[in-house]
Formats: structure tokens, sequence, C-alpha cells
């Protein structure tokens, strides 16, 4: 059998990788990479320069050294780098060439490998070269455990027989699923028929039982929304860290970070729910229910789409929501988790200039590029992309008399996009059967969406009873309009927030503070603050200050402290419509 590839001809024979650990403790993977069926006279073998579910260009190749290439009977052949990524091998009349290289591996996230002496993360596109135009190729990998290490996890099918080595349809599928490699402490439950194995990297204080019982929980929960589970067997790897977060999700598997010691606090315990939760919807939202621009994948350069608000906001939406379905949050903490998106939206100037559908498009550059300035210029698609999909799903709630909500419209578009036309959706496709869905225009929804601006919740949240309030309204507070921090023993300012004292006044990110209205500011600030609270709006302070070793006072007009504290619950005498659709929302 034969297969066109995207640039030539070549046999569906399987590309080989066997990856070992001489030197774990000084963080290096060795691989070699078989390919067989060359049938030009060069081939270009390829590192992806990013990780699909997180938005970067991180440019893996940074970390290979030693890339040779060789016959099978050990003759070396040529090789050039032609780009950052790409490697040239001069094969002659060869048919069969074998690559070798290492990777230095020591970042820790759920997006990059991690080699040490006690464990092994490999994250595929940062480990795995392709040869040039044949994605499509189907993939072979050994893994040869350091010495002392004893278990593999990962969502690649096993090979019969063959211990450690696993098959993989195609690139897109080896690029889709990470790898653990140690001795990780690995239990199993089953939930909406699959199995589910979890592998737990790093020690903490977990209850493998009460994980298995809650977990399944959220599981069931997720696969309710679709009314199927798309996976046979899906694995968790998840590494605990003495401060640890964030998760990646993949075809069949995710990877999770945790903080080892979380586990035995309310707070901590139902956060890793939550983040069990987010990785777990990903499966359908995302990996299956996807924006036509994520996938097939570019590995070369950014995939760009205006509706990651739907692919990672909708999804943040739905953690909160099947932990609460699944029990574990009462009412009014799941209404105050609503509460503190909507916190972190307003209180970010930047909620009033970067519209949502841009900051999809530009996370390339922005969302996963912060700095001290990104409070003021970008929102989070998080954040304020769930927010999007409560309103969307209250409206819907009520234009139906309850009779459907955002699940119905999240299953037809699964059911449309992935089960029946096995292609991503366009923005306007999404759009139109969400509103097929509930049968009414959701234009003020994309509004919002496309604009920069802040949206009437009460509008929404009435619709079932809830109410929005801010606590600090009513309040003139003074305020300078910076955050500080502590950096090398001075107080510094850490953020300066558009339309404040301090940014017309001059000041500006690293100024150390020195002093105030002639008094020495001391480093954690309390004279900053006293003197501050003592005074009026519009009172201008002089705040002293070294800017690169020059000191310089500057007169800064106090404004008024515009962060909110916001609260959500529910109104004491509902209609009975309103307590119908609320039921309908959170149960």
């Amino acid at each position: 059998m034969v297969i066109i590839g995207s640039s030539e001809l070549y046999a569906q024979a399987p590309i080989k990788f066997e990856v070992s650990f001489k030197e774990p403790q000084a963080h290096y993977v060795e691989v070699q990479m078989e390919i067989k069926d060359v049938s030009k006279d060069y081939i270009d073998v390829k590192m992806p320069v990013w990780a699909p579910g997180s938005y970067l260009v991180r440019e893996f190749s940074k970390n290979v050294e030693g890339f040779r290439a060789k016959t099978v009977s050990g003759g070396e052949l040529g090789v050039q780098k032609m780009t950052k990524n790409t490697w040239r091998i001069t094969t002659g009349k060869e048919k069969t060439v074998l690559v070798n290289y290492r990777v230095y591996a020591f970042e820790v996230s759920v997006r990059t490998s991690f080699v040490d002496a006690s464990h092994a993360f490999l994250s595929p596109t940062g480990i795995f070269m392709y040869p040039d135009g044949q994605v499509k190729r189907p993939a072979e990998v050994t893994i040869k455990p350091f010495k002392t290490w004893s278990r593999v996890s990962t969502g690649l099918t096993p090979v019969d027989q063959k211990q450690f080595t696993y098959t993989a349809t195609d690139f897109d599928v080896l690029f889709d699923s990470p790898i653990e490699v140690g001795n990780q402490d690995v239990f199993n439950f089953t939930a909406a028929g699959v199995n589910h194995e979890v592998a737990m990297y790093g020690g903490g204080n977990y209850d493998k039982e009460r994980l298995s019982a809650d977990m399944a929980k959220i599981v069931e929960s997720a696969t309710a929304v679709f009314g199927e589970n798309p996976n046979e067997h899906y694995v968790f790897i998840v590494h605990n860290y003495q401060s640890g977060g964030g998760g990646l999700e993949h075809l069949n598997s995710t990877v999770l970070g945790a903080s080892r010691f979380a586990y035995g606090t309310e707070n901590g315990y139902k956060s890793f729910l939550s983040l069990v939760a987010h990785e777990y919807f990903h499966l359908w939202n995302i990996k299956r229910l996807r924006p036509v621009t994520l996938g097939p994948f570019d590995y070369d350069k950014e995939n760009y789409t205006t509706d990651l608000w739907i692919g990672e906001g909708f999804t943040a939406y739905y953690d909160n929501l099947l932990v609460r379905r699944a029990g574990f949050y009462t009412e009014d903490a799941y209404l105050q988790l609503l509460a503190s998106d909507i916190a972190a939206v307003e209180n970010r100037p930047g909620n009033l200039v970067q519209p949502l559908s841009e900051s999809s498009f530009d996370a390339w550059i922005k969302y996963y590029r912060q700095d001290e300035n990104s409070v003021n210029s970008i929102v989070s698609y998080y954040n304020k992309g769930a927010l999007m999909a409560m309103m969307m799903d209250l409206k819907i709630l009520k234009a139906t008399n309850g009779e459907k909500g955002l699940d119905d419209v999240m299953k037809a578009a699964y059911n449309e996009f992935y089960k029946k036309r096995a292609k991503g959706f366009t923005d306007q496709e999404f759009k139109s059967i969400a509103e097929k869905v509930a049968g009414i225009s959701l234009d003020d929804v994309y509004e919002m969406v496309n604009s920069a601006s802040s949206p009437d919740y009460n509008k929404y949240l009435q619709l079932v009873g809830a109410e929005l309030s801010d606590l600090n309204k009513g309040y003139e507070i003074p305020d300078l309009g910076i955050k500080t921090t502590i950096s090398d023993g001075k107080l510094t300012v850490q953020n300066v927030y558009r339309g404040s004292g301090a940014w017309e006044g001059g000041l500006n990110v690293k100024d150390e503070l020195i002093g105030i209205n002639g008094y020495r500011i001391d480093i954690a600030g309390k004279e900053l603050e006293r003197t501050i609270q003592a005074s009026k709006i519009e009172d201008v302070v002089k705040i002293l200050v070294a800017r690169d070793g020059v000191l310089k006072e500057l007169d800064i007009k106090l404004g008024t402290n515009k962060s909110g504290k916001y609260l959500i619950k529910f109104i004491d005498n509902p209609l009975p419509e309103q307590s119908k659709l609320k039921d309908k929302w959170l149960h």
C-alpha cells in the first residue's frame, strides 16, 4: 500500500524511534530515528516549533545537540542545517537512514520536556522529529528507561510482545501523546465505560481511593454533556511539585501540574478537580470539536484563530460548572467562582482595549508573552470567554423555557463538525449552529466578543434570579494606581494602571519607591499606604523614586480606586420561571 503525502509518494513504513537516557542527571534524552523507504538524494528532517494547545512558538530545536545521520552499516551521511528547525541529510542511494541526536530537557511545565535522575517527562513536539511532508506517516516508539526506572505511562498504543514499545497512526497522534517514564505511582478507575490511568509523579498527600471516586464523577459529568466518550483508554499524567499548576490537553491524555500537599485542603482539592474537569472537557472541545485552523496543524509556524474564546473560554466555563454538577461546590460557592471571573475581567484595564476575538488571534504574541503593561492592553480569553459562555447559556435557557442550554449547543456542534463533517468550524458556522439550537439571534453575545467593552452581566443573571453587585460601589477611595513588589530588597513599581494618577504623572515600572511627601517609604510600603489613605482624591503627592540610579521627584495627582469587589447571589423571592431556569442551569 502506498500513501500520497503532502510532498512525495512513499510507502507506509513506520518511522521508528528509540529513546534512551544515558545521562538523566544532566537532563538529556538520547533519540535514534530510523527512516525507511527514502526515495530522493536528500531528506529534510524537521522538529516542531510549538506544542498544540499552547499557543506560542517555543523553538524546541534550540535544545537539540549532536545531530548526525548514518547508513545502516554505519557510514556517515552529510548533514546541513537549512533552517532553525530543519536538517537536510544527503542520502545518495541509501533507502534507510539512521538519525541520532540528543535533547536537553530541563524546563518544568506541562508543555515542555523535563528529565532528571528521578524521572523523564517527554513532551513529544520537543523530542520527536519528522521527515518533511510526511506527517501522516505512522510512527513506532521504543522507550529504554534508565536502569532505576520501571514504568512508562502514555496514551500511545502498546505493541504486543514488545515491552515499552508503542505505535501512532501518524505524527499528529505521536505529537499529541506525552510520555512519562520513571517510577510513578499509578492507579486506575473506570468511568463512562472508559479505563482511566492516573500516573502520579512527585508524591503528595493525595488519597487514591478518594481521587478515583471523585475524578470518576467529573468524567461522568463531562461525558453527559456530549452523550458519548470518544476513548477506550485515557491517561492523566500528574506532576506534583512544591508549587505546581496548569494543564495541557491531548487526544486521549492530559498533563496536569499540582501542588503535592494541596490535596489536603478543601480549596486545593476542589481546585484540582476543576483542573481535571477543564482538561477532560477538552477531549471534546478543542481536541475534536475545534476551530477550523486548529488541525491539521502546521508545526512550522503559528496557527491563527479568533475562536479560542470558544475553545478555551467555554472550557473554562464548564470546568467549575462540571464540579458543581458533580456535587462538590455549593450553589453559593459556584456563584463566587463566577464573580471571581468577573473581577479578573473588570479589574483589568485591558478589558476595554482588546476585543475577545483579537485576544484569541494574538495569543501567540501577547497572551503567552505578557509583560508589565499586559494588564493595560490585553484581556484573557479564558476568563472573559467563560463569561460569554455563561451569558449564552442563560440566554438559551430563557429562550427555550429551560428545554435547551449551552450543553445542547456543544453536543450539536460536536455531532455536526466532528462526527458528521470531520472538520473544524468557522466563526460563523459555530454561531449559526448555536442560533439554530437557541431559536434566537445571538448577535448581542457576538457583539461583546468583537468589541472591547464591559457586559451588562445582570441582564443575563437575572434570568435565573441571580444578581451581581459591586461591594466597592459608592466608596470614593484615593488611589495612586500602581502595584508594587519587593525586588532585590527594594520596594519597586511592578505595574502602572492605565488612566491612573501614576500613569498620567509618569511613574514607571521598576522605579524604586523611596519617599512620599518628604518621608521615607519603608520596604513594606506601610508609609506609602498610610499617606494615600490619609489623602483625598485629586490631592497631589510628591513621590521620590530612584530610576536607573537617578533620583527623581514626581507630582502625582491621586485618582479613585476603580477596582470592583464583586458578589453574585440569588434574590430572595425569585419568580417561578427564574427558579426553574436556575435548576436547569446548575443541576
